[in-house]
């Protein structure tokens, strides 16, 4: 699990640095903030929720429930937009991810008795 959630951000700063060119660096909180607001199958809910026990509540989530902040909108505007693509590009990451694993997997079925070797990394 953690292996595939390495290679899932790993994915991500790859498609910031497409997508932001030499900016990827500014991209990087929104970056975090996308992937800690985004749902997790594994978790069936969003990593911060996990944590903090409630959904995030931030001016770039407000512009989703109809409200819209009175100071900075372009910046706001701006910040979204960023949210959006790197999201974009994180289920495109998760569904590449979870193309591999299926390809790869194997369900075994052992029988009481049978020893099997466990890899620990």
């Amino acid at each position: 699990q953690v292996e595939r959630v390495n290679q899932v951000l790993e994915d991500m700063l790859r498609a910031c640095v497409i997508s932001f060119g030499k900016k990827w660096e500014e991209s990087l909180p929104y970056a975090e903030f996308s992937y800690n607001n985004s749902y997790q199958a594994s978790l069936k809910m969003a990593p911060f929720e996990v944590l903090y026990g409630r959904k995030c509540r931030t001016p770039l989530n407000w512009s989703e429930t109809g409200e819209r902040p009175l100071f900075g909108p372009d910046i706001i505007q701006d910040a979204e937009e960023q949210v959006r693509i790197i999201r974009e590009n994180l289920k495109t990451a998760q569904s590449r991810q979870k193309s591999q694993y299926d390809r790869h997997h194997k369900d075994m079925v052992y029988q009481p008795g049978e020893k099997a070797y466990l890899r620990v990394t």
